[in-house]
């Protein structure tokens, strides 16, 4: 950051301080980019729910179907790309990621149907499973230890700063053109990106701008292996499984807001495409600020002298609580309290998913962080497969009530940290051999 400094020289020698140096914050900009774009393109589907219903005649099954097969893909995709990072890191594994999402995201434009909406997001999904593994493995690249839930909480409120756009300008995109062009628009994003990425991403080994000095900060942490570890290793670790878990119980709640609060809002408050994008909007603004704060909140203990695993579990259990007044919301007759309630809890978990995606980092070494990430972002997106089906099930049952699954998100983070603590109750480093 600003003002950066190497200690002063031993002896009392009064040569200035060598400046460390802040390319790696110029990479978080790149990841914060690409998360942002990763929502836009995710989230236009929940975004025209109500368009597309009213087009093609779906019910809420239909749509949970096709949501279905986006979390079979990206279920899929994750544990790949999670082995694919490790192998050949995350400048080509974002290329890869990027090509296969945006192409499949620009295809929306030419679904004629649930099948063929759900063959896209099926490559959707395989695409944007590779954006978290691939940033979080350039975050373990380029971050020590100390920094590193900060680094991740920026560009993980990327997916904020998607989920605040697509609202406000998908509507605007379908009401100047129709919603296929909002498809082939939004896709250009994905490019322009993509040829950014490739002329200014190195690993910080051989980059040109990283000074000695930012690279000494960088490598401040002891030095572990750098061959990709078998499977088998990684999968027999308690500590895996405490990261799956955690993403098994929270994933499933994050997919539920993004695909379907704009239909709630529709229906509940008896909003449009033209009036639904502000409060929608808002939502993400205020969980923008959730997810800069969780990772500051557990990098800030670490630096006042608090053990790694006090810091992100007591930030989670902050989390954790703040989500429970999501209890209620079904019964706030004001749009706005509304807002503060699902804003607060959407908030929450992003700071609770910031910490739970530096686990990884935390306890594995380098050479095992893709594929643990992979390992737990499959397991969440089968817990998003099962809690799909059942959103599109409870909503057709109850006449589009949301009681039922206001209490399952009010009660599932404190589910998840259970899991992690009971699982790796020190989150302690441990070491791996192939």
């Amino acid at each position: 950051m600003a003002g950066e400094t190497e200690p002063a020289p031993p002896g009392g020698g009064s040569a200035p301080a060598a400046r460390i140096g802040r390319y790696r914050w110029v990479v978080v900009a790149m990841l914060f980019a690409a998360t942002a774009i990763n929502y836009i393109d995710r989230q236009m589907i929940g975004v025209l729910k109500p368009t597309l219903e009213t087009e093609f005649g779906w019910s809420e099954s239909d749509f949970a179907n096709i949501i279905f097969w986006f979390q079979v893909a990206y279920a899929i995709g994750y544990i790949g790309f999670g082995r694919i990072v490790d192998v050949i890191g995350a400048r080509l594994g974002y290329t890869v990621a990027i090509i296969i999402w945006t192409a499949s995201h620009m295809a929306h434009g030419l679904a004629v149907g649930v099948t063929s909406f759900a063959a896209a997001r099926f490559g959707l999904g395989v695409g944007e499973s590779g954006n978290f593994p691939a940033g979080i493995k350039a975050v373990t690249d380029w971050f020590p230890q100390k920094e590193r839930a900060y680094a991740i909480g920026l560009f993980n409120a990327g997916a904020n700063v998607g989920a605040i756009i697509t609202p406000l300008l998908v509507p605007a995109l379908v009401l100047a053109f129709d919603w296929r062009v909002a498809f082939y628009v939004t896709g250009i994003f994905g490019i322009l990106w993509l040829a950014i990425w490739w002329v200014i991403y190195r690993h910080p080994d051989d980059h040109p701008r990283v000074t000695a000095a930012e690279l000494a900060h960088i490598r401040q942490d002891p030095p572990d292996a750098t061959t990709p570890l078998p499977w088998r290793s990684v999968l027999r670790q308690r500590e895996t499984w405490a990261y799956a878990l955690g993403k098994f119980f929270i994933d499933p709640i994050w997919w539920f807001f993004l695909f379907w609060l704009p239909g709630y809002l529709f229906q509940r408050y008896d909003m449009d495409l033209k009036t639904f994008g502000l409060p929608l909007a808002a939502i993400y603004l205020i969980s923008d600020g959730g997810s800069i704060a969780g990772g500051w909140l557990s990098s800030r203990l670490i630096r006042g002298g608090r053990s790694v695993n006090f810091a992100r579990k007591m930030t989670m259990l902050i989390c954790a609580c703040c989500v429970v007044p999501i209890f209620f919301a079904q019964n706030l007759s004001s749009v706005w309290m509304a807002v503060l309630v699902i804003g607060l809890a959407t908030a929450a978990h992003q700071a609770f998913s910031a910490n739970l995606y530096t686990i990884p980092s935390d306890v594995f070494p380098r050479n095992a962080v893709g594929s643990v990430v992979g390992i737990g972002g499959t397991v969440g997106a089968v817990g998003g497969m099962g809690m799909a089906l059942f959103t599109g099930y409870i909503l057709d049952a109850t006449n589009n009530n949301y009681s039922i699954l206001f209490a399952v998100a009010g009660s599932a983070y404190f589910v998840a940290l259970l899991a992690v603590h009971v699982l790796s109750p020190r989150l302690a480093p441990i070491g791996l051999r192939g």
